[in-house]
């Protein structure tokens, strides 16, 4: 029999899937004495809580048995960290699957979603397997003083309409770096009406650390169609184990446990997650690492003349000008046993997405990337 994409959903037969960049195993296997350096999927370079790791050991002379459903212990650390119930929690294989199910509830062919331009590559995703209209409001020019290609909230204000199912957006943004002060997302949250949810994407909300931001999660009190989801994959170090949170009103979070996968989160991932919430020293270097690393690593590819965006995250957005250029520099670091992410399918091209490393590991990723420009003799300062 063939033909199987006509018998698929209507949302389904379009859909192409997750693009995660390069083939990293294949990579892994070839790389040379070095080693290959992984700069394309902001993994932290700091890894896990080692409070973390050793819950995780803990786990595993049970592992014939059946993960909580309910998610006890995480949930119990969750309310200790966010001052907030059990109930207004949804567990999550990753947020990746939080958010294909948020739109698999609240969206569909009479409640599209609405967008920005370079917003993160699951929303589209999310909304085409739900059937429901992807609205894209275009984003700030790439010539803005303060928030290069980020959202343009006032532009998503005023395309809100009633029958929006969906607000999803992040903030930190992956993959601009861009960020939102809670006043516009304040204002974002009064302007929907009852009827449409606001998604704020926090997988690197804790990165964040500017005059005026601050989590959503401090809104929810007064904004019941809020939810907010956060990972613990970027900060927590935790990406193979896949754990990610939904907080919101506790009766939408009821609403969404009827699609919850039994036994989706897996029993050492559930143990490490709750852990790693509890290591204030590990969360407290890891922060601080990252941004003191960040901010050397944007110096140094600015004095090389590329446009670097401005970041709260745990990576760079840096344009290269060129889609040829930026395609010769993902090519020549890939010779050099380097991944970055390109940025194609984010519609970006001409730009690469680069993982904040280690001291040590920037200076491998700098010494290459030197390397790389003048073997293909490309020029620099042509970015954005």
């Amino acid at each position: 029999m063939a033909g199987f994409a006509r018998l698929a959903a209507p949302g389904i037969r379009g859909l192409a899937s997750y693009d995660p960049g390069h083939d990293i195993v294949a990579l892994r296997n070839r790389a040379g004495g070095q080693g290959l350096l992984e700069l394309g999927g902001n993994e932290s370079a700091w890894g896990p809580s080692p409070r973390a790791l050793a819950a995780l050991r803990s786990e595993l002379d049970r592992l014939e048995l059946y993960p909580d459903p309910r998610g006890g212990l995480l949930k119990q650390a969750l309310s200790g960290a966010f001052g907030l119930s059990a109930e207004h929690f949804l567990l999550g294989n990753g947020t990746h699957e939080l958010l294909m199910q948020l739109a698999q509830v609240f969206a569909g062919p009479e409640r599209p979603v609405l967008v920005s331009r370079y917003c993160f590559a699951v929303y589209p995703l999310a909304a085409q397997a739900a059937n429901a209209r992807l609205e894209v409001v275009e984003a700030l020019p790439p010539e803005h003083p303060e928030q290069p290609r980020g959202h343009d909230i006032e532009a998503m204000i005023a395309a809100l309409r009633p029958d929006h199912g969906l607000v999803m957006l992040a903030n930190p943004n992956n993959p601009t770096g861009t960020w939102l002060p809670l006043s516009a997302i304040e204002r974002l949250l009064q302007a929907a009406g009852p009827d449409t949810l606001v998604v704020v994407d926090e997988a690197y909300g804790e990165f964040l650390d500017q005059p005026g931001c601050g989590s959503a999660l401090s809104l929810l009190s007064t904004s019941p169609n809020l939810l907010v989801t956060r990972t613990f994959s970027k900060l927590h170090g935790l990406a193979a184990l896949r754990v990610g949170v939904l907080v919101g009103h506790p009766e939408a979070i009821a609403v969404m446990e009827r699609v919850r996968e039994s036994f989706n989160v897996n029993g050492p991932g559930l143990a490490a997650a709750a852990a790693a919430l509890g290591d204030a020293r590990h969360i407290a270097h890891v922060l601080r690492e990252t941004a003191a690393s960040r901010e050397a690593l944007a110096i140094e590819l600015k004095a090389r003349g590329w446009f670097v965006h401005p970041s709260q995250t745990n990576f760079l957005l840096v344009d290269f000008g060129t889609p040829e250029a930026a395609a010769a520099i993902d090519r020549g670091l890939l010779a050099r046993d380097i991944v970055v992410r390109p940025m194609r399918g984010y519609g970006l091209p001409q730009c690469l997405r680069i993982t904040v490393g280690r001291p040590g590991q920037n200076a491998r990723l700098l010494a290459a990337l030197d390397a790389v420009v003048g073997e293909a003799g490309l020029r620099a300062g042509a970015g954005a």
